[in-house]
């Protein structure tokens, strides 16, 4: 639980200056979309880890949240984003597996209005939290089974899961827009593929972008 505020700005190995010094990184190891570059070097990452390991935020690599959870690797928050915004900025985007908060806070900088679900009760009370003291008021958190997606607002021109089923759920499919894109993790434990499925119609349109490792998409909600 988030007990007290933090500095948002940052110092030290949380300074807007090692925030600049992740996303030069990220631009060298391919990301190219300014949008995306920018929002990673305006959104600060360590309000969204535990306060033990902000030292360790800016760093491109997963890092542990609790219950069994981690935060993505800023590449892949950074890539999936760029696929989400590819063929232009979506007016909302629904997120499956909220965690820490962090990649709604990225599209939260880009598009107007983020949906964002997460299973975890504990985890989706401190993301919203998190999302508040990093002054964002367009992202909205429900604590739900994300297999279940969040109908009352669909469709959606845009999906992004941050965790892997092992076959995109067909509910989720069903709340995509014609022309909407879905980016997820697809697969096995330990080891998937992303993936974009963009819809025509009735015609599902998929193509694998990179490998990944993300955790399970698991039913329930606890």
């Amino acid at each position: 639980m988030v007990t007290r505020e933090r500095n948002a700005a940052g110092i030290g190995m949380t300074s807007q200056r090692t925030r600049d010094r992740l996303v030069e990184a990220l631009s060298a190891q391919g990301i190219e979309d300014k949008r995306v570059l920018d929002a990673l070097r305006r959104v600060p990452r360590h309000l969204f880890v535990d306060e033990a390991l902000e030292s360790r935020a800016y760093e491109n690599t997963p890092l542990p949240i609790g219950s069994g959870q981690t935060i993505s690797q800023p590449w892949v928050v950074a890539r999936m984003t760029e696929l989400i915004l590819e063929n232009g900025v979506p007016e909302r985007v629904l997120e499956i597996g909220t965690g820490s908060g962090y990649q709604a806070a990225v599209l939260a900088e880009l598009v107007p209005e983020v949906y964002t679900v997460e299973r975890i009760g504990a985890l989706a009370k401190q993301a919203r939290e998190r999302l508040r003291q990093a002054g964002l008021r367009n992202c909205h958190v429900r604590h739900a089974d994300g297999y279940e997606g969040w109908s009352a607002y669909a469709p959606y021109p845009a999906i992004l899961l941050t965790a892997a089923p092992e076959t995109v759920p067909e509910h989720l499919l069903e709340q995509l827009a014609d022309n909407g894109r879905l980016v997820a993790p697809v697969g096995g434990s330990g080891y998937q593929e992303l993936v974009v499925v963009d819809r025509q119609g009735d015609r599902l349109i998929q193509r694998r972008v990179a490998g990944v490792s993300f955790v399970p998409m698991l039913h329930g909600e606890r």
